[in-house]
């Protein structure tokens, strides 16, 4: 159902503090907290005596203390203190997970621990360049399968029609695409020549006249999304223009709700509160547009879900990237299935 051995986005690091945060990460219940050095802790939500969440206890120096009998558990899952009994079972102990904070989030990985390679984080560099401005929207909870996330991702002709008076423009959908699939990536090229600015590209760009512009995507698994777009005036490849990218990490709750973590940088005026204001806000509400549409899909989905969909040539991308994600799970499958040897 999943991809385990991934990393994925479990909060903001400015969600994550002493206090617990509960989140549910892959259908798994998931308590993070931060020592006292500042280190994020991932810990599983469920107390193993009485199964309470241990989100609903207290952080006790670097320990997260259970609210019901008030079992002690370090960073590490173990138990360390049971009021009342000297002695600890070794099987009192939780799942510990790593994290890591990158790009201001906490990543968090759900599979095999001695497989959680750094690098495996993509490198979204944009997030801190001081050359780049970014910003960092809370996450919004999407009531859909986070596949439907990339599915919108990947296809840009909706902008014509969900976002017509914001970053759309017929010219979009009339532009073919070019996709490339590669070992772990899902790439859609479109550009767009001597044409009407969208919108909020106006607004952003204060363009004069027509614009050649660029909307393209490069996706990895399991849902990983950069969207470079912008436009520069026609003709002039040094002219004025607006540039920037749309990272997105929809990380699944369960299988029919996501938590959709994004944030926006670019690459020109920096201290225009016009343009910023562009990027914190109305933004925002292009990303809403596309929540609207997608919780729409998924009831739709839920209430048929054997309902036939047919394809069209704007699905050639999602339609890849989900091959490529379904083809990591059964691998991934494969190997647990695999005996150890001898």
């Amino acid at each position: 159902m999943f991809l385990q051995n991934a990393w994925y986005v479990a909060a903001w690091n400015r969600e994550v503090g002493r206090a617990p945060l509960a989140r549910t990460i892959l259908g798994e219940s998931v308590v993070l907290y931060r020592k006292h050095d500042g280190t994020a802790v991932a810990l599983e939500d469920r107390c193993c005596h009485r199964q309470l969440p241990l989100s609903m206890g207290v952080v006790i120096d670097d320990d997260l203390r259970c609210g019901y009998h008030g079992l002690r558990y370090a960073a590490d899952g173990a138990c360390i203190d049971v009021p009342g009994q000297s002695s600890i079972p070794a099987e009192l102990r939780v799942r510990s997970f790593p994290v890591l904070e990158r790009w201001n989030w906490i990543w968090i990985w759900m599979g095999d621990p001695v497989r959680a390679d750094p690098g495996l984080i993509p490198n979204w560099w944009w997030c801190d360049h001081p050359q780049w401005r970014c910003s960092q929207p809370d996450m919004i909870h999407v009531k859909c399968h986070y596949q439907l996330i990339a599915d919108n991702v990947l296809d840009g002709t909706h902008l014509a029609y969900v976002h017509s008076t914001t970053i759309g423009a017929d010219s979009i959908a009339a532009a073919p695409p070019k996709t490339e699939r590669k070992d772990h990536l899902v790439r859609v090229t479109r550009w767009i020549a001597d044409r009407p600015p969208p919108p909020l590209y106006q607004l952003a760009g204060n363009f004069t006249g027509n614009v050649d512009r660029w909307a393209n995507v490069e996706h990895a698994p399991p849902c990983y999304s950069v969207n470079f777009a912008g436009c520069v005036e026609a003709g002039k490849s040094n002219g004025k223009r607006v540039e920037l990218v749309a990272l997105s990490a929809p990380t699944p709750e369960t299988l029919s709700t996501t938590h959709y973590f994004f944030a926006f940088s670019r690459a020109f005026a920096h201290d225009d509160p016009v343009v910023e204001d562009i990027f914190t806000r109305r933004f925002v509400d292009v990303f809403r547009e596309d929540v609207a549409v997608l919780e729409a899909q998924q009831r739709m989905m839920t209430l048929k879900p054997g309902a036939r969909q047919v394809n069209i040539a704007v699905d050639v991308a999602s339609l890849a990237a989900r091959r490529l994600l379904e083809g990591m799970i059964a691998a991934e499958q494969q190997r647990r299935d695999v005996p150890p040897t001898a």
